[in-house]
């Protein structure tokens, strides 16, 4: 029988108490991403965002991704604080932890490798910093599996001693609402995961679009 985290989250924002808002530390890949998940979560927790994203490829979109996430922190009217930390760009230990992967599509075996490095490291940063709860934003994309990442979560959440918060951020229409959000701010929005594979792959299909379309 398939979970419903929507439903469970929903369940558990209405018993938090008014004015009593627990402590998130939320992974964010990127800033459009976040946009829905902080408006949506910053009335009920007091959200840390932490940004660990090794997997980012060329160096200069890590940059781009990190300074267009501060910049959109420091602009959302969130009813509580949000705070951010930048995590090490581990670049190596993202292609050891998907060495042997790199040429399954995006979605597959490779992917998860990559949830659990990134959602580990939230984990542990999530402990060391006395957080009540820990979650990503990744489940809001359309191309990511939220089943598995709450899988991830959940055995980490054991491993850390840290509540990992359940989610499906694409539901309730969270995807089309973090696309006018970045409208809204006018934020940089990438059109690829950000591994330099989904690069490739979506570089390909463009060009087979093109290709169909005989331009």
């Amino acid at each position: 029988m398939n979970r419903n985290y929507q439903k469970e989250l929903d369940c558990l924002l209405s018993g938090i108490p008014p004015d009593l808002p627990p402590s998130l530390l939320l992974h964010s890949c990127c800033a459009p991403c976040s946009s829905y998940v902080i408006e949506y979560l910053s009335d009920f927790f007091r959200i840390t965002v932490f940004y660990y994203n090794p997997n980012l490829y060329p160096d200069d979109e890590y940059e781009k991704r990190v300074d267009e996430q501060v910049r959109f922190i420091e602009a959302f009217p969130a009813k509580y604080p949000v705070g951010f930390i930048r995590g090490a760009f581990e670049k190596e230990r993202f292609y050891e932890t998907v060495k042997g992967y790199e040429a399954q599509r995006e979605g597959g075996e490779r992917c998860f490798r990559c949830y659990r490095l990134r959602l580990m490291e939230t984990a542990k940063a999530a402990k060391e910093t006395g957080a009540d709860y820990f979650t990503t934003t990744l489940s809001i994309s359309p191309l990511k599996n939220a089943k598995k990442l709450n899988e991830i979560g959940q055995e980490l959440a054991k491993v850390y001693g840290v509540k990992y918060l359940c989610s499906d951020f694409k539901k309730k229409n969270g995807y089309r609402r973090s696309v006018e959000l970045s409208k809204e701010y006018g934020m940089y929005r990438q059109d690829y995961c950000g591994c330099i594979f989904s690069r490739q792959e979506r570089e390909l299909q463009k060009s087979q679009r093109k290709d169909e379309r005989g331009i």
